[in-house]
């Protein structure tokens, strides 16, 4: 027997988490945090085991991207690098927070090094550099951020 796609670990996903929910959800954004392989697996792994509750993207990356903002109940399959589907995630809380008043609290949240806001701060100000280059927009201390909290509601069962 072959090993199942990504697409279809995808679909099997949301089939399993509609028979645990009773929702009817026949589709879901999927997607894996951040810009390179490593930092993604270990965000998916500090979901998995419920450090991670929160991430944060420039307003103006959704803006340059014509992306929707996200809203609370949202619903999203994270993935690993490669795209595995790892689990579901829905969406509690979503503040515009300008970079420079990001609190230590929400870098708590954000379970990533030391969890403090120092480190959040320096593995935050190159990745924007990094997710605006090529757009119109460049990172300033006062840009608006999109601060996402979610809980984890579903995990892969295979």
């Amino acid at each position: 027997m072959q090993p199942l796609s990504n697409e279809q670990r995808i679909n099997k996903m949301i089939a399993d988490f509609n028979q645990q929910s009773s929702c009817q959800i026949s589709t879901l954004p999927a997607w894996h945090f951040c810009d390179n392989e490593v930092d993604a697996n270990e965000c998916a792994d500090l979901v998995l085991q419920g450090v991670k509750r929160a991430t944060t993207s420039s307003l103006y990356w959704f803006e340059a991207n014509n992306e929707a903002l996200p809203r609370v109940g949202d619903l999203a399959i994270f993935t690993n690098w490669q795209g595995r589907p790892l689990g579901i995630i829905e969406t509690t809380s979503v503040v515009i927070t300008p970079y420079n008043q990001i609190t230590e609290a929400y870098a708590a949240l954000e379970g990533e090094g030391d969890k403090s806001l120092r480190y959040w701060q320096q593995v935050h100000w190159p990745y924007y550099q990094r997710e605006l280059h090529g757009t119109a927009y460049s990172r300033h201390p006062e840009m608006p951020l999109v601060c996402e909290q979610f809980q984890l509601v579903f995990k892969e069962s295979s």
